[in-house]
């Protein structure tokens, strides 16, 4: 462009003077086209009204020939003009200047830089003082404090709206303005208003953003903003929070790496969703992996990012943290379908009890007379088979009964110290478990017991059955070739875990089996301790209360249970029991007779059933006592308000009329040092305890046999 203009300017000096003027003029467009340039350039990237217009203002005084230039914008409320910035002023005319007031509120206002402002028109003034008597005194009074002669007035305009004056005067030439002057000040004041819309409005975009994310920075929720491949952009200081790392850590990392695989393809469907349907969603319990290894429970509200072309770019949400809440949530529901199954099992408990009760009864004569005859027939005799076989069948009847009690959480005895290790090896090596093995002989069983296992305080009897319901029931559950595997561990559990059961913190001894079976379904996992509730054929593997007794074991040793299964993949049973730093007791060696034979004492039968009473006194009457019966507890506090008797053998629970207790209660009034012991179809109940506590003896539980009673009683009178 240099060469052109140079070759121009030879050519045309060639021409003589006529062509002198044209290159001037040529020279001036070509400047006024450079100082325009620089203004639009400066108007384009200041973003800063105040640099702007300090930055204009000195390119007009490098670039223009005008000895003064002045900028002046309306205030806030557009009721005043505003000294912004100037150029050749002395620091005492700048002063003047910024404390007059320029009102634009004043209908009566004529002054230039006001007319200027208000019509949206240029003034070009050659010469001051032919216009004085069009302006106010006040406006010629500044003229002439600032040595005004002649100026040109342009309006600031963006939109047909005036932010403000530009104006230049000469004060010490004397050369007239033109109207070319007056239009390249219009090119410079169009960029300026074009500079200061745009400046404006980055403010105000730099304030909403501040204030936005001031907004954004206070509050709970996270806010965080994703790419299409769910990288982070941006996020907030909650959002940092809720993942436990800092913002550095995050930016331009894939969300992906907070979540497992099940999470991450719930993510993708709901942001796909967003995606496809360009409608917000919200994703429910979406689990996230803190920097710590800890979930945290978080619910979003997720909606599309687009550009200025309406294209998706990425994925804005809101996440709250819902984990506290949700952790209720679900404890409330565990503690509520806990308490429907401990109603469950208790409403259960308390029919299976009730049948229980009356079956023990039954079953006395069953199991102990066949005692008292064998007692009576010779070896040789063909009666003792038989008698055998009732008594067999009464105490498997019996063993059933048991399982009854224990449903009903009523039968277990007083506790004492055992090892599971021992209790497990015995049913090993027991006939029951190798008749099991003989059905189910393509099954292993694998043994990893802990050498040093801590002791429980238990019933051998229970635990031993729940040993035996356990493992039968993972060799059931095993269709073909399989394994089982038993093992046992003591264990510290320093923290509460929420599993099938709610296992608090303490020591355990955990009794565990896995199969490698067909699995439990999730909808039956919550019914499979439930009595009778089964998916085998009934009558084929048990009773229907295998699964029930260990429930009622396991609660009445203070334990708990664990139950994970998978269907197609095996089950594995968990049982936690407290231990206890008691050391195991020495077995005792039964008993001789003669050592619980009687001396003619004389005791006192109190049941209301007729065959427990018979049976009761026809073993006390074997081994030496004299014994009278009666079948009430009315009628006992009554017998003995005129007779002593040794001791008293008190049923517990007699229907109608008063209850062993009140019985109990009645006599000491009689007599407060009568000796008595409680007798039941059931365990210690609180009824039997409070008995004791008055000074009642022992407790024994029906059916009776000649050594049970007989030891109790001999114990009981020799104190």
């Amino acid at each position: 462009m240099y060469l052109e203009k140079k070759e121009l300017i030879q050519t045309l000096e060639s021409q003589g003077d006529e062509a002198k003027d044209i290159i001037d003029e040529m020279n001036i467009s070509y400047d006024n086209a450079l100082f325009n340039e620089k203004i639009s350039r400066v108007a384009a990237t200041v973003r800063d009204v105040d640099k702007l217009v300090s930055t204009v203002t000195r390119i007009m005084e490098e670039r223009l020939d005008f000895d003064r230039g002045i900028v002046m914008l309306a205030n806030k409320e557009k009721t005043r003009l505003i000294y912004f910035a100037g150029y050749g002023y002395s620091e005492e005319d700048k002063q003047v200047l910024q404390q007059t007031e320029f009102h634009l509120d004043n209908p009566d206002s004529t002054g230039i830089f006001v007319k200027s402002h208000k019509k949206l028109k240029p003034f070009l003034v050659d010469n001051l003082s032919d216009t004085k008597k069009r302006l106010s005194t006040r406006s010629r009074q500044l003229a002439n404090k600032m040595g005004v002669k002649s100026l040109i007035c342009v309006p600031i305009i963006y939109e047909n709206e005036s932010f403000g004056i530009l104006a230049v005067d000469n004060v010490k030439s004397k050369r007239l303005l033109t109207q070319s002057e007056i239009n390249l000040l219009s090119g410079v004041s169009s960029q300026l208003a074009l500079g200061i819309a745009n400046a404006m409005s980055f403010q105000k975009l730099q304030e909403s953003e501040e204030k936005y994310r001031t907004v954004l920075e206070n509050i709970e929720e996270g806010y965080f903003e994703v790419d299409l491949a769910g990288n982070f952009t941006f996020f907030n200081e909650a959002t940092c929070k809720i993942l436990g790392h800092e913002k550095e850590e995050l930016i331009g990392i894939n969300n992906r790496k907070y979540m497992n695989e099940k999470n991450a393809k719930k993510i993708f469907r709901a942001f796909n969703k967003v995606y496809q349907s360009e409608k917000p969603a919200k994703v429910l319990d979406w689990e996230l992996f803190r920097k710590d290894g800890s979930v945290r429970i978080v619910e979003i509200s997720v909606s599309l990012i687009k550009d200025e072309n309406k294209r998706s770019t990425g994925f804005r949400g809101v996440a709250r943290d819902v984990t506290d809440r949700r952790l209720r949530e679900r404890e409330r529901k565990r503690l509520e379908a806990q308490l429907q199954q401990a109603q469950k099992m208790e409403a259960l408990g308390t029919l299976a009890g009730g049948v229980a009760h009356d079956l023990n009864n039954i079953l006395s004569g069953i199991v102990s007379y066949p005692e008292l005859l064998l007692m009576e027939i010779p070896e040789g005799s063909p009666l003792r088979r038989p008698l055998l076989t009732i008594q067999n069948s009464g105490e498997k009847a019996a063993t059933i009964v048991q399982d009854l009690l224990t449903l009903a959480r009523r039968s277990v005895p007083n506790l004492k110290p055992v090892n599971l290790n021992e209790i497990i090896t015995e049913y090993l090596q027991s006939p029951e478990f190798k008749n099991m093995k003989s059905y189910y002989p393509d099954i292993k069983v694998v043994e990893r017991f802990e050498p040093n296992l801590l002791n429980v305080s238990g019933s051998y009897v229970h635990l031993s059955k729940t040993v035996m319901n356990i493992i039968s029931n993972a060799a059931e559950a095993i269709e073909g070739t399989g394994e089982i595997v038993i093992s046992t561990e003591s264990c510290y559990i320093d923290k509460p875990v929420a599993g099938y059961d709610y296992i608090k913190d303490g020591d355990y001894a955990v009794f565990t089996v896995s199969d490698t079976g067909v699995g439990i379904p999730r909808e039956d996992l919550e019914r499979i301790f439930e009595p009778f509730y089964t998916k085998k054929v009934m009558g084929k593997s048990g009773t229907g209360l295998g699964m029930a007794v260990v429930w009622g074991t396991v609660k009445d040793h203070k334990g708990y249970i664990d139950v994970q299964s998978e269907v197609g993949k095996g089950t594995t049973f968990k049982l936690y029991f407290p231990v206890t730093r008691m050391e195991l007791e020495k077995e005792k060696s039964p008993l001789p007779v003669e050592s619980y034979m009687g001396k003619g004492e004389k005791i006192l039968i109190v049941d209301d059933i007729d065959e427990q009473r018979e049976i009761a006194s026809e073993m006390i009457k074997k081994l030496g006592y004299n014994v009278t019966s009666i079948s009430s507890g009315e009628k006992a506090v009554d017998y003995l308000k005129h007779n002593q008797t040794d001791l008293l053998i008190l049923d517990m629970i007699m229907d109608p009329g008063i209850d062993g207790l009140e019985t109990f209660r009645e006599v000491r009034k009689v007599n407060p040092d009568q000796k008595a012991i409680i007798a039941s179809g059931f365990s210690e109940t609180d009824k039997v305890k409070e008995a004791q506590r008055l000074g009642a003896g022992a407790y024994i539980r029906k059916p009776y046999t000649i050594e049970k009673i007989g030891t109790v009683v001999r114990a009981e009178l020799d104190k």
